[in-house]
């Protein structure tokens, strides 16, 4: 990605209103940028020598100076640097915030800002409340697990879904460079506890569900939940939106102690956002909408329960936006799907093969609850675990596999350092029968044999990976995708 430049700055401005243990070096120099990546240092930036419990960025301050860099916040003053102006402060990466906001000038004032968080439907959220806002004439930018969209097709692989909080005002001050008005972002877990979006305000918080997952990082379910709800007091002020999942059991705690507006949604009960007489098939969904005395039909192109919520999310925020529910009833059947979110395979042999990012047992739950409800044959579910991410959801995948799917191909996912075999043997504790699955550790040859395994009334799901275009062995990353995989393996057959 092109490093951003915005305008030369004072350093005396940057650093105004921020206490300093010292500063070593002239003040009224001029910033060209800033960093906390010795990597993607240019000339005449600061550089943020960040340190954590993997790195500690001291060790490249003198890669950051060979490329140029004028001044380094740092812990400790180094004598022997020369012509360099030092900051020392006891946590660099506390103030890295603050020396963002200031540098970029509090981007997140310009825009209309909508952050979403939950264990699942954020990316397909996100895309749908993009649609939905592009629609009413407020260009939205996007960031999110898939890429960063930050105006005029100026889009980027994603490196993280919450990316450092550098990059979040460097990326929203770029999008109000190119003309958009807002922005959505997909807001984890991590990026909450790791205070990546501090000095970020926002104008509707989003709570989607909490399910079992990253508790090889927050240890337990109170503690992930914490994390989520920190998005909540982040709102720029009370007039502010929080919109919640009633439907999700978490929900209460979520709307705890909340100063700020609330606007609920469900497709279980009356809410002031809710859905009812849903039709599901193979081609769409359709479903009635309630909002304040109004009632609208509404058709959707994604397919099952859980796109409900996630178009449901994007009403809400059309309507916070100040759209109708009449237009928002036009505009959302023109979306048309999200890469890897129970994504059609389009092939030469009239098969029903998906693909789905699902690496959760509640997440492949409601993926196979979906398929179940508009199957027509049998169900093959290809599925693995990735490795060195939570062992507790292994088994429970395969219990959930095995109850909803006809027959099961249980395959690798991205081992990294772990042992594909290792992994797979965890996940067979959830099977109680035999008969209802095979094990195939190579990718490409579980979803080849599952697309020979299926007729034209059947349903192949390839979980797991979704929209990834590799696959990580070791500490290797290969080319895997599997759309390709499974529309060249329909050609081939």
């Amino acid at each position: 990605m092109s490093s951003l430049v915005l305008k030369i700055m004072k350093l005396k401005k940057i650093i105004k209103n921020i206490s300093f243990k010292a500063v070593k070096g002239p003040k009224d120099i001029e910033i060209s940028g800033i960093a906390n990546d010795s990597r993607v240092v240019a000339p005449n930036n600061l550089f943020i020598a960040k340190k954590g419990l993997k790195t500690d960025g001291s060790k490249f301050i003198a890669d950051a100076i060979s490329a140029g860099a004028i001044c380094i916040v740092s812990d400790i003053f180094d004598p022997f640097l020369k012509n360099i102006t030092q900051l020392i402060h006891d946590n660099p990466q506390e103030i890295e915030a603050d020396i963002a906001k200031v540098y970029y000038e509090e981007p997140s004032n310009e825009l209309f800002t909508v952050g979403i968080t939950g264990t699942n439907g954020k990316t397909t959220s996100t895309y749908l409340i993009k649609h939905v806002l592009d629609s009413l004439e407020k260009k939205c930018g996007l960031i999110g697990t898939i890429e960063y969209i930050l105006g005029n097709n100026n889009r980027y692989a994603s490196s993280r879904t919450t990316p450092d909080c550098i990059s979040v005002h460097k990326f929203f001050k770029e999008m109000i460079k190119t003309g958009s008005k807002a922005v959505v972002m997909e807001v984890s877990s991590h990026g909450l506890e790791q205070n990546r979006l501090k000095n970020i305000g926002f104008d509707v918080a989003i709570f989607s569900n909490l399910t079992l997952d990253h508790l090889d990082y927050h240890k337990t379910m109170e503690n992930y939940l914490a994390a989520k709800k920190k998005l909540f007091f982040l709102l720029k002020d009370n007039a502010k939106h929080a919109v919640v999942n009633i439907d999700d059991p978490a929900s209460c705690k979520i709307l705890e102690n909340l100063p700020s507006k609330i606007l609920t949604y469900s497709i279980k009960q009356k809410a002031d956002l809710y859905a009812d007489n849903i039709t599901f098939s193979l081609d769409g969904t359709q479903f009635l909408v309630h909002y304040k005395e109004q009632m609208e039909l509404f058709s959707t192109k994604l397919v099952g329960e859980y796109n409900v919520y996630n178009v449901l999310v994007a009403i809400a925020t059309g309507l916070i936006n100040g759209g109708s529910l009449k237009d928002l009833s036009f505009i959302i059947p023109s979306f048309q799907t999200v890469a890897g979110r129970l994504e059609r395979v389009v092939n030469n042999k009239e098969l029903n093969i998906f693909i789905d990012y699902a690496h959760t047992d509640e997440a492949l739950k409601n993926v196979l609850t979906t398929l179940q409800k508009i199957k027509k044959g049998k169900i093959i579910t290809v599925f693995g675990c990735g490795g060195d991410r939570d062992k507790s959801k292994r088994a429970k995948m395969g219990k959930v596999c095995e109850e909803l799917s006809d027959f099961c191909i249980v395959t690798s996912d991205n081992p990294r350092s772990e042992n594909p075999q290792s992994i797979i043997n965890e996940i067979l504790l959830g099977f109680s029968l035999k008969n209802r699955y095979l094990v195939e550790i190579d990718r490409k040859k579980s979803i080849e044999t599952a697309i020979l395994m299926a007729s034209t009334k059947d349903i192949v799901l390839i979980a797991g990976k979704g929209h990834e275009k590799y696959q990580i062995i070791g500490n290797q990353s290969y080319p895997f995708d599997d759309y390709k995989v499974a529309k060249e393996i329909c050609e081939r057959i």
